[in-house]
Parts: structure tokens; C-alpha cells; sequence
């Protein structure tokens, strides 16, 4: 193997590990930015009804 050939393996394996950690930034910032959607949906359907609860009882 000449030097050339050691240098191309060494950029595929670089590549793959940023490429790895890259993907996995990016699915974890996903699924937090997943969660924030549900838990805001949640609290919006909890504050509407206890606010109904709320209202009908004065």
C-alpha cells in the first residue's frame, strides 16, 4: 500500500465516524424538538379544560 491508499482509508473511516455523530445530533435534536411538540400539546389540552372545569363551576 502506498501512502496515497493509507491516507484515502484513513479519510473513508474519518468520514464515517463524523458521519455517525453528525446523524446522531441530528436524530437526538429531533426527538427533542418531537417531545416539545407533544408536551405543548398536552399542556394547551390540560389548561383548556381545566379552564372549562374552572368556568362552569362559577
Amino acid at each position: 500500500m502506498n501512502k496515497s491508499t493509507v491516507w484515502t482509508v484513513l479519510g473513508v473511516i474519518a468520514a464515517i465516524v463524523i458521519a455517525w455523530v453528525l446523524v446522531d445530533v441530528l436524530f437526538s435534536l429531533l426527538w427533542f424538538i418531537g417531545k416539545l411538540v407533544i408536551v405543548a400539546v398536552v399542556a394547551v389540552v390540560v389548561f383548556f379544560v381545566l379552564r372549562g372545569m374552572f368556568s362552569r363551576r362559577e
